[in-house]
């Protein structure tokens, strides 16, 4: 709920009454002419000047309440009725051991490849007000780490806690996309997309890579794959008897199952060398698979002049009520 003035420009009326009131502040106030002006003045006492000068608060304070009852103060309160197809989206994460590798950077500092994942995922998952997203996390093992939900809060949360190895440190890619698909066919939606982001090979697990694409593929799924790391050998922590040591070490990307899996599921593979370039494939996706809105907005007012008015009017009729008895000047 907000509150507002329906008609702000009004307030140039407050100019007008400050005028008014600064002209009789500095006229003279009304008088009689009488020979023995001094006596009467001490019957009078200093503090009558004070009295009179309440029928002009009054009035002030009255002008001033008219201008914001005409200003029309309100209370609005917007609602919003949002229609929307809504897309599902299901992230696959991976955690295993190579994702601890130091060749990306985020503010000029190298981070690992994890961190950097992170970062870019949770700027994914705020763009996406309006759709289901859901995380999966894999190693050696694949499992659900929140199923689709609009809760942005929870998975931001989620995707902050995760770790290198939570989910061992071999690669499952096959299962992880099984679990993925899964929980997209538990309910239904306009469009499902399946991300499956890795920086490995898959080595472990009951079933293959493109089986698991082939199965996502009969439910209507587009599938992204993104391969995570350049081409160098990247550097890893090591701890070591001298303390820690950075042991640079290749990482085997296996792109053609990636780029595979990302045809057989209608979709694209993007090669993620650096965080730029992994934020900029987010941008990509994010644009491509764009949510049509359809957004009415309702707007209801809750008049508050008569807060206003009511009193201005009750402040003018006690000025004109003390003016014409207790206060009165004798014309």
């Amino acid at each position: 709920m907000i509150f507002q003035f329906a008609h702000p420009v009004l307030f140039v009326l407050l100019a007008v009454v400050g005028g008014w009131l600064l002209f009789k502040l500095r006229s003279r106030p009304a008088s009689i002419t009488y020979s023995m002006a001094f006596e009467v003045a001490q019957l009078a006492g200093s503090g009558r000047s004070i009295w009179n000068r309440i029928p002009l608060v009054l009035r002030t304070v009255s002008l001033v309440l008219l201008v914001l009852s005409a200003a029309r103060p309100q209370f609005v309160n917007v609602s919003r009725e949002i229609k929307s197809p809504g897309v599902d989206i299901m992230i696959c994460l991976d955690t295993s051991g190579s994702m601890e590798a130091m060749d990306y950077q985020l503010d000029g500092k190298p981070v690992s490849r994890l961190t950097a994942v992170k970062k870019v995922v949770s700027e994914f998952i705020k763009k996406r007000e309006l759709d289901r997203i859901g995380l999966v996390v894999f190693g050696e093992e694949a499992f659900t780490q929140s199923p689709l939900t609009i809760d942005k809060g929870l998975l931001l949360s989620l995707v902050d806690k995760m770790e290198i190895g939570m989910a061992g440190n071999l690669t499952a890619i096959g299962s992880a996309i099984a679990i993925g698909g899964k929980r997209l066919k538990e309910l239904k939606a306009k469009s499902r997309i399946l991300i499956m982001l890795t920086d490995g090979r898959h080595n472990v697990g009951d079933i293959t890579p493109d089986e698991a694409a082939e199965a996502v593929r009969a439910l209507d799924v587009k599938i992204y794959s993104i391969g995570v790391g350049g081409k160098k050998p990247a550097a890893f922590k090591v701890k070591t008897f001298f303390g820690t040591r950075l042991v640079y070490q290749s990482v085997d990307l296996d792109e053609e199952t990636l780029k595979r899996v990302a045809s057989i599921g209608n979709g694209k593979y993007f090669r993620a060398a650096d965080s730029e370039r992994l934020s900029e494939i987010y941008d990509i996706i994010d644009r491509e698979e764009k949510t049509e809105v359809e957004i009415k907005e309702f707007f209801h007012f809750r008049e508050l002049y008569p807060y206003f008015l009511i009193p201005a009017l009750i402040f003018f009729g006690l000025e004109i009520f003390l003016s014409a008895t207790i206060l009165r000047v004798i014309p």
